[in-house]
């Protein structure tokens, strides 16, 4: 038979804190009886010892108002950029769409990222995908995978996208009339990047950097090869 004193330690041992919180669960109402002894119940705070149960709720709703608030916040910046990442990819689209030749279409899409603030914006296709080689008018265009290869590897690994600088060797691969390139923006073309790459540069230094957003490069490396199919097919 079991003495008084054990039954109690048995009720204690088993009422922690999964047994409170059911408990409370199960009668809501226990606040609203009890309200005057929460008022003066107190919990542990980091800088000032110990608050009152109502002001650390209240501190705990004020938080959770900040964080909404910060939530909100960052999803109106997305939107916004978004949006204006929308309008610059309909722009260029209609611009190139509209282009007569493929030379006015690579003309048009060097152009538009002058308008940006660039050195210029190229597009080099690997020969083993479209019919670029002579007697074609095309054959500037090539890029062999070969020689890319040890740059993809280098620069890309298993990303589609690269920022930053390219060396001497690495420039000539890619852009050997490019002069004073102080870093680019490398993408892979099509859905399985195996169509080419497209290199926007600029002569600044810092302005491509690894970290920074790849969300328009994405959308235009999947679209122009659709528009390039206008003038040179693919195999």
């Amino acid at each position: 038979m079991k003495q008084p004193g054990e039954e109690l330690q048995e009720t204690l041992t088993e009422l922690d804190d999964s047994a409170v919180v059911d408990y409370l669960l199960r009668h809501p109402a226990f606040f609203i009886r009890n309200a005057r002894v929460v008022e003066q119940m107190r919990v542990p705070h980091p800088v000032r010892e110990t608050v009152s149960l109502v002001e650390w709720h209240m501190a705990r709703a004020r938080n959770h108002i900040h964080h909404l608030e910060e939530n909100i916040s960052l999803l109106m910046e997305q939107a916004s950029t978004n949006e204006g990442l929308f309008y610059q990819l309909l722009h260029l689209q209609s611009r190139l769409a509209s282009a007569g030749s493929l030379e006015e279409f690579l003309m048009r899409f060097h152009r538009w990222a002058r308008e940006l603030g660039l050195a210029g914006a190229t597009i080099r296709l690997f020969p083993d995908r479209w019919r670029i080689g002579a007697p074609s008018r095309f054959t500037h265009l090539a890029l062999n995978r070969q020689a890319f290869e040890p740059l993809r590897i280098q620069r890309l690994g298993q990303a589609h996208h690269y920022l930053g600088p390219l060396n001497g060797p690495e420039l000539l691969v890619v852009l050997p009339e490019a002069k004073a390139i102080g870093s680019v923006a490398m993408s892979l073309m099509g859905r399985e990047g195996d169509l080419g790459v497209i290199i926007f540069s600029s002569r600044d230094a810092q302005h491509y950097q690894q970290g920074q957003g790849t969300r328009l490069l994405q959308e235009i490396a999947l679209m122009l090869p659709e528009l390039l199919e206008r003038w040179v097919e693919r195999l």
